[in-house]
């Protein structure tokens, strides 16, 4: 059977048509797929920003509670605000977050406590005998006069750029990271596997040391974790600690003491004018579940006092900022807002 000159032609122009719809089927399908991604992409931006915003709110609206304390009763008796809780569960319109509220006081000084204090509390949080006993020599020369260039300086002459050690106080505790041996997981906690090979946060120094910190005793309803195991509470009463006190406040040293056996070095309520708000907020969505995208800041601020009994207060100073303050406590490896506490009642919780 032979065909037509016509009829061939045809043939070849419905094989153009139908390449060509092939190929205009691809460019669209790539043209919808970019189009997709970049919705995706400015939605999380957009959740983002909005997260942030709401951690920032957190950490004004917690700083304004600092000040109200704890005058203020709801009928039953429980603070409306605040009274020394460790943690606070703040609901807004369009999401939550979780405050952390932290005296600088329940931190060690860095420019105060001794080599052997250092010591215990770099290798809590390293777990690296070796690797703590020489960040702790560099942070004793750090902090220490030296007349000529000491042995670390040599060392901080051959990065780039090159620096010399100060050789003095530490003026702020970011002044950490440039310390031989030190690394930001180790500074700002990282995520660590346990012996099952789950993943849970931890803290690091930034937890644990502070330019205003004190010598103790340190406030047991606000010491991070690896503080607590450095001045010698066993692993399972710290843990037992902070199990306990997110859930309601230390009252007095007899309440803790029925957990397990404490060091002189802690106390309840101690604090200063000193304090650090850590904020993690997350957005709740149109069906009442939480966002996917956690946003986080903190504040170091001095809160108004007396300077002689009468005189005028100071007036508040926000010392510190920071638009991330990743923590332990408020970012946990599980999907979902932390356990609610503090003044927010039980059929609340998320």
């Amino acid at each position: 059977m032979r065909i037509s000159k016509q009829e061939d032609r045809k043939g070849g122009a419905l094989l153009t048509v139908l390449w060509l719809s092939a190929g205009l089927a691809a460019i669209a399908f790539s043209v919808s797929s970019s189009v997709r991604t970049e919705t995706e992409r400015v939605s999380t931006s957009a959740e983002g920003l909005r997260a942030a915003y709401l951690a920032s709110g957190a950490v004004e609206r917690g700083i304004q509670w600092i000040l109200w304390g704890a005058a203020y009763r709801n009928p039953d008796g429980s603070p409306r605000f605040w009274d020394r809780q460790s943690s606070l569960s703040m609901w807004f319109p369009s999401g939550a977050a979780m405050v952390e509220m932290i005296p600088e006081a329940s931190k060690l000084s860095i420019n105060g406590a001794s080599p052997d204090d250092l010591y215990r509390v770099v290798a809590a949080v390293s777990g690296d005998p070796d690797r703590s006993r020489q960040i702790v020599d560099a942070i004793v020369d750090w902090r220490g006069s030296a007349p000529a260039p000491t042995v670390f300086d040599q060392y901080y002459f051959t990065l780039n750029p090159t620096f010399r050690a100060r050789h003095t106080s530490f003026q702020e505790i970011e002044e950490l990271l440039l310390v031989r041996g030190m690394t930001p997981e180790l500074f700002y906690g990282n995520y660590i596997a346990d012996e099952s090979g789950r993943l849970f946060a931890r803290g690091g120094l930034r937890d644990c040391l502070s330019v205003w910190g004190s010598l103790g005793p340190f406030d047991l309803n606000t010491a991070s974790p690896a503080l607590m195991e450095a001045m010698g509470i066993p692993p399972e009463v710290s843990a037992a600690v902070v199990s306990r006190r997110q859930n309601q406040a230390f009252r007095t040293m007899q309440d803790a003491a029925a957990i397990g056996p404490l060091p002189p070095r802690f106390a309840v309520g101690m604090g200063n004018t000193m304090w650090t708000l850590r904020a993690a907020a997350r957005l709740r969505r149109p069906d009442g579940t939480f966002s996917d995208v956690v946003r986080t800041a903190a504040a170091t601020v001095q809160i108004p006092r007396r300077t002689r009994p009468g005189g005028p207060l100071t007036p508040l100073q926000v010392l510190r900022w920071y638009d991330d303050a990743w923590s332990q406590a408020m970012v946990p490896p599980n999907v979902g807002m932390p356990p609610a506490t503090g003044n927010v009642p039980e059929a609340r919780l998320p």
